[in-house]
């Protein structure tokens, strides 16, 4: 966090920064809070429960800018993405998200999920630049805070994972475009995960694309996608720990 915080801090013109800092345990506070004392811009959200994703609501919520981009602990802008993202959303105001080519480091191969979303097929040729989208990932993405307001943010139901895509397509539904701006670069350098810590965010994964069916897919796919989660649960431990979410979480 430390790492990421002052390459953001090194960013030219430096945007303000708002920290949420999600509940935690370690020594995160007296860093950020020796941080902020040194530079100016920073403000800081200290929260007792760590809320997942919809942490970055609150951050919204708190901006003043027209636009937010965000970063993980673990991701980072390159030096000009952030002015070309500005320059895009004031000139294309319908544009309500821009989703960034994300460079994996430390060897700089491009993330899978930036690679699908520039052989996107939805782009009709209206005009606005790069490839319209229907996903993103929160790491590498830039909004127009209007329009994150206007959907209501990341879904608390969630928590963490596959948020991204519920967000997508209620932005959609409310009729703001998103759009895969290759030339808009952030990097982003996740840990290394043991053999639990996968199979857990497996099994949130699993759980939320199967929630995300049953909120806003029609019955007979929501249907379908509890049907063969059931099914997988059947004989894999990650699937019925995801059933079992499910149901939680449905109540």
């Amino acid at each position: 966090m430390a790492a990421t915080l002052w390459r953001l801090l090194e960013l030219r013109p430096r945007p303000p920064i708002i920290l949420l800092d999600n509940g935690s345990s370690d020594a995160t506070d007296e860093v950020l809070s020796v941080l902020a004392q040194r530079h100016g811009g920073i403000r800081i959200i200290r929260l007792t429960d760590n809320l997942g994703a919809a942490a970055r609501n609150l951050g919204v919520l708190a901006a003043t800018t027209p636009y937010v981009a965000f970063s993980d602990d673990d991701s980072w802008w390159a030096p000009d993405a952030l002015p070309m993202a500005e320059a895009a959303l004031d000139r294309y105001g319908g544009i309500g998200l821009i989703a960034a080519r994300i460079a994996v480091e430390p060897r700089g191969d491009i993330d899978p999920t930036s690679q699908a979303m520039a052989e996107s097929p939805l782009s009709t040729g209206d005009g606005l630049p790069g490839r319209e989208v229907l996903g993103f990932l929160a790491c590498g993405a830039i909004v127009r805070r209007a329009a994150f307001i206007d959907v209501g943010g990341f879904s608390q139901l969630l928590h963490l994972g596959a948020e991204e895509k519920l967000f997508a397509y209620d932005l959609a539904a409310r009729g703001w475009r998103l759009r895969y701006l290759p030339d808009v670069l952030a990097h982003h350098q996740p840990a290394a995960r043991d053999d639990a810590d996968h199979d857990h965010r497996t099994s949130l994964l699993l759980r939320n694309d199967t929630l995300i069916s049953v909120l806003r897919r029609p019955a007979g796919t929501a249907l379908r996608s509890v049907r063969s989660l059931a099914e997988s649960a059947a004989h894999d431990a990650t699937a019925a720990r995801a059933l079992a979410g499910l149901v939680v979480a449905r109540r």
